[in-house]
């Protein structure tokens, strides 16, 4: 009876449509909690105006988000350990999803925050999720090069927030691109 390792196996293997699904579907997640991420930074300024808020407190918003992702990586991160990464994935990006759609809803600073908190919340779980699963199915040689694939979606999310937002904005309102955000984030459940 033959034995081998499966690590070894998959650190062997060639670059195959496999691994590029795998990349593909990482990297559409990714793009999408960039444009969650920066798409705050293009809302604040009407925010700031129809909230009547200092830009201080406007700048909490992000550290709500900050704070969430960070609580996220860790109850995320041994969870998909134990009930497996692409399950925690898909629920960090309904989380993310979900929240950041409603936020859009939010009328008052205190609930837009609480919202930005746990949409932070799946985007801090999914980040770690995506590079653990790709590094687990890369084969060896493409493991680093993959992984800064993979992250350089989370720019061309922002790329993609701040793009929409110049045309989103002056002719709907900072609502509008919560929205755009939700139903590509959506799509992504689709797919």
């Amino acid at each position: 009876m033959r034995t081998f390792q499966v690590s070894e196996m998959i650190d062997e293997q060639k670059f195959n449509r496999f691994h590029l699904q795998i990349l593909l579907c990482c990297i559409f997640i990714i793009i999408c909690d960039g444009y969650d991420m920066f798409m705050l930074g293009t809302i604040l300024p009407s925010l700031m105006a129809e909230w009547r808020i200092t830009a201080v407190e406007a700048g909490l918003f992000s550290s709500y988000a900050l704070f969430g992702m960070m609580i996220g990586a860790l109850v995320f991160g041994p969870l998909a350990d134990k009930f497996g990464r692409k399950k925690v994935i898909l629920i960090c990006t309904l989380i993310f999803s979900v929240f950041t759609f409603t936020s859009g809803f939010a009328d008052e600073p205190t609930s837009f925050g609480i919202q930005r908190f746990v949409a932070g919340l799946g985007l801090g779980g999914v980040m770690p999720n995506l590079i653990a699963i790709i590094t687990e199915y890369a084969p060896k040689k493409l493991r680093s090069t993959l992984v800064a694939i993979m992250f350089s979606g989370h720019a061309l999310g922002g790329v993609v927030a701040s793009m929409g937002a110049m045309h989103l904005i002056p002719n709907f309102d900072w609502r509008s691109g919560l929205a755009r955000c939700t139903s590509i984030n959506l799509l992504a459940h689709i797919i």
